[in-house]
């Protein structure tokens, strides 16, 4: 279990988000939901020291790791955070330069210390286990954008990460394409991954997650599961956000 606690983060005078708290169950997928600027993508940033909170506590229950915001951490403890989760996001951020095997063996490499065959002997099977093991030596650019999606989350999944951070990981895709990611989503969701998925896709939270959390102007709204909230929300807010995207 990981536990987030009262995370604040400010932009200058733009106070992003004003008192986060989450519990995230392990094997468990978490679905954030919210509108465009609410801080769903700086609160999974922060969850992985992409952005540094200005306050707030991040806890791994298992003792391995406590992380508090109240002073600044030190480096080696945000990296120490960092190897905690991978990270897919919304516009793939794979190497332009470096071929699909060489970004998934880079991570295991540099943060783990593995061997290069090591690396390459994982990545295989992780490539495998995306549906893109012919892809190996292509290059991002000859490769679609789901395609490229599908390298970006086995790139994850390369550094062993206790978490799975989903920014918006379709929202970047032609709709074709949308369902292939989903798919490879679904299935490790299904294997028991702790997964945090920011995503407008709504058909996915209510088949897939486990908790589902609404964020609006930098709070939680409202948060449970994905039939009581799509079901018997209580909140106004999160009623009337919800007719919204019904409606696109």
């Amino acid at each position: 279990m990981i536990k987030v606690t009262n995370i604040h983060k400010a932009f200058g005078g733009n106070q992003v988000l004003k008192g986060i708290d989450l519990t995230i169950e392990k094997g468990k997928v978490v679905v954030i939901l919210g509108p465009s600027g609410s801080g769903k993508t700086t609160f999974l940033r922060c969850l992985n020291a992409l952005e540094i909170p200005d306050q707030g506590v991040i806890a791994f229950d298992d003792g391995s790791l406590t992380v508090d915001f109240a002073t600044k951490p030190k480096k080696k403890t945000l990296l120490a955070l960092q190897r905690k989760s991978g990270m897919v996001f919304q516009s793939y951020n794979l190497f332009p330069h470096k071929t699909a095997i060489e970004n998934l063996t880079l991570g295991p490499t540099v943060v783990k210390g593995q061997t290069k065959a090591q690396a390459r002997e994982q990545a295989l099977v992780l490539l495998e286990k995306v549906g893109l093991s012919d892809k190996a030596d292509l290059y991002p650019f000859q490769l679609s954008g789901g395609q490229q999606q599908r390298i970006g989350i086995a790139r994850a999944l390369a550094i062993e990460p206790s978490l799975l951070l989903f920014d918006e990981p379709t929202s970047a895709l032609d709709p074709e394409l949308v369902q292939d990611v989903l798919g490879t989503m679904k299935q490790l969701a299904s294997e028991g991954w702790t997964m945090i998925v920011v995503t407008h896709e709504i058909n996915f939270a209510r088949d897939v997650a486990d908790h589902v959390v609404l964020i609006e102007d930098g709070v939680v709204v409202e948060e449970g599961s994905a039939k009581q909230l799509f079901e018997d929300s209580k909140h106004p807010r999160t009623q009337a956000f919800l007719q919204r995207i019904d409606q696109k």
